[in-house]
């Protein structure tokens, strides 16, 4: 196990957590490829990877490691969305901003 604290990069990350990032990434067949584990391979969920990591320490250690290895892309994705919301507008797009005496008239 990793020493607690806010320097360790795990801390305040759940196993569920790390596990659903590392499938929303990866995939199953990648993280079974990477991870050789059966959990990853045969029928995978969330749910019964959960049960058997928690239960095998070397498994769990092995997940960890991989996201830990793993955060640059995952922060870089999770970065991405946020880019594409803030839209360039065109002037041709922009509002027109009209002064208080074209309102009157």
């Amino acid at each position: 196990m990793h020493a607690a604290g806010p320097k360790n990069p795990l801390h305040g990350i759940t196993l569920e957590r790390m596990l659903t990032e590392l499938e929303a990434h990866y995939g199953w067949e990648m993280l079974g490829r990477m991870i050789k584990i059966n959990c990853f391979n045969f029928h995978p969920s969330i749910k019964s990877s959960l049960v058997f990591l928690r239960r095998t320490p070397w498994a769990r250690q092995k997940v960890e490691e991989l996201y830990i290895d793993s955060l640059p892309d995952l922060k870089a994705k999770t970065a991405e969305p946020m880019e594409d919301q803030v839209a360039e507008i065109s002037p041709e797009e922009a509002p027109v901003e009209q002064s208080p005496q074209e309102e009157a008239i």
